[in-house]
């Protein structure tokens, strides 16, 4: 069969609802190997059309050219030179904001590999054509570590960098919004804050998203309607989960990569250590605090429950305090905010010497002479939490270690996925092997991660059919005019029954 017979005869389209259910409930049930392949083709090019709807979309809207003069950036306060990725991510960027239609890029880089500087490079490029740029952070934790950094950076640029967080209140938070609405504020970083009702904005130009699948389509888009026109779209991640790297592979996302690490960075030794040897590991611990180092243990929960094994921060912070006394700290999401910004700051000046804590410190904790991870029942963890929590040792000059403590009974999958963290420091890799372990997540939807969000494709018929589908799409959308005419309207028809209709919106939510 042909390619342009898979959708010639518009089968799914010209079904009545009944048998179109019918034939899905036998698809699913695994009858008529013929039957489901062809369902899972008419999902796929559903797919495919809504895809090529959205790239046709983005590229009508209409956004803000932005072109800097390079002043400020003259003058920003670099310690180090920059690497030719960053040289290069930050020319792609610069031709992309000059567009007038707005720019939809991921920047990928490994922890330490300097997203903070292109992006800050990105929003001087706004404030310079007489914009305005906004940071937006998962935590407040990262949003503070940001704002740290921006301003150390810019300090001699000339532009105001404001922090605004959940935290903010009062007369502060007051300050904050009137300089954001009357334009003396250049620069926004911050949590969900910055993006509530009651933050309005003189002309908001660039958005940048960091660790962008921390964050819902939904709050993407509702950022995003914050500018005059719609601003200029920059999503940084230091590993891309499947759903994101689905958008870059089906190009609605460009990709910038920082493939090159600053001088001087050194591979992290990463070891798979079985639960068994959890003494041998705290005895480690205690060696390397002799030294004068630090380190982080990470839990999968807060504290322990009824019927659960998972391992509890809370009860192992109590067992390596008797052990190694004051100088352990805690960190959860639970605590007080100014309980646990006193163990952070504790724990980054030294005083602390080991921070036991859950995924909060997963990122924006930065502290050079941490140089050993220890994460219990790493099993639990997914690839990209485990790469990220890895990325908070190794930021020094000194040579790093991350243990992954394992519990004795592991599915195939877990097991794949601790060898391939032993494996690779590649983020590119890593989420290249999350989505063949975990599927895609839903491109046209607001799930992260998780199945594919196909109903009738399977990977296998994804991989086979998916090629067909998207040369079909194209014919239709190049030569056959597009959703107009006989053939169109089985389409817009095919849109709908697969739920490709409303979902085409989102993808501008990155």
């Amino acid at each position: 069969m042909s390619k342009r017979e898979w959708i010639e005869p518009g089968l799914l389209a010209k079904m009545q609802w009944p048998a179109w259910r019918d034939a899905l409930a036998l698809a699913h049930r695994g009858v008529h190997t013929a039957a489901r392949d062809r369902l899972a083709y008419d999902e796929l090019l559903a797919n495919s059309l809504a895809l090529m709807l959205v790239r046709q979309s983005n590229r009508k809207q209409s956004g803000t050219p932005l072109q800097g003069d390079g002043s400020r950036r003259a003058r920003l306060n670099l310690p180090f030179p920059l690497t030719g990725a960053q040289q290069r991510s930050i020319a792609e960027i610069e031709g992309d904001l000059a567009q007038p239609s707005p720019m939809l890029r991921l920047l990928q880089g490994d922890v330490g590999s300097g997203k903070t500087v292109v992006a800050l490079s990105a929003m001087l490029i706004a404030v310079e054509a007489g914009g305005q740029a906004a940071l937006l952070a998962p935590t407040e934790i990262l949003a503070r570590q940001h704002h740290e950094t921006l301003t150390r950076l810019a300090a001699g640029t000339g532009v105001e960098i404001a922090l605004l967080t959940g935290r903010d209140k009062g007369r502060a938070r007051e300050a904050i919004l009137m300089g954001l609405l009357d334009g003396s504020i250049d620069m926004v970083v911050g949590t969900h804050a910055i993006f509530q009702d009651s933050v309005a904005y003189k002309n908001l130009a660039l958005v940048v998203i960091d660790e962008q699948h921390r964050f819902g389509v939904g709050q993407r888009l509702m950022l995003a309607q914050k500018g005059r026109r719609t601003p200029h779209c920059l999503a940084m991640t230091a590993t891309p989960i499947p759903r994101t790297l689905t958008l870059a592979q089906y190009g609605e996302m460009d990709v910038s990569k920082l493939d090159e690490m600053p001088p001087g960075r050194q591979p992290i030794d990463t070891r798979v250590v079985a639960v068994e040897r959890q003494e041998d590991v705290i005895a480690a611990i205690g060696r390397h605090l002799e030294g004068g180092q630090q380190a982080y243990w990470v839990c999968p929960m807060v504290r322990e429950q009824e019927n659960e094994d998972l391992a509890a921060a809370e009860a192992r912070h109590a067992a390596l305090q008797a052990r190694f006394g004051d100088t352990v700290v805690l960190v959860h999401g639970q605590l007080r905010p100014e309980i646990k910004d006193a163990a952070m700051e504790r724990f980054a000046r030294g005083e602390a010497k080991l921070l036991v804590a859950t995924t909060v410190i997963e990122v924006g904790v930065d502290v050079p002479n941490a140089t050993l991870m220890v994460i219990e029942q790493a099993e639990r963890f997914g690839l990209a939490q485990l790469h990220q929590l890895r990325g908070r040792v190794g930021r020094g000059s000194g040579k790093s270690t991350c243990l992954l403590l394992r519990g004795p009974n592991l599915s195939e999958t877990a097991r794949e996925r601790l060898a391939l963290m032993r494996e690779t420091q590649d983020g590119f890799r890593l989420a290249e092997e999350d989505l063949r372990l975990r599927g895609g997540g839903e491109l046209l939807g607001t799930r992260q991660s998780g199945d594919t969000p196909f109903r009738v494709a399977s990977l296998e018929q994804i991989q086979k059919l998916l090629p067909l589908a998207h040369d079909d799409a194209r014919l239709l959308m190049e030569r056959d005019g597009g959703l107009m005419g006989e053939r169109g309207e089985a389409a817009r028809l095919l849109l709908y029954l697969f739920e490709r209709d409303w979902g085409v919106q989102l993808l501008r939510g990155g």
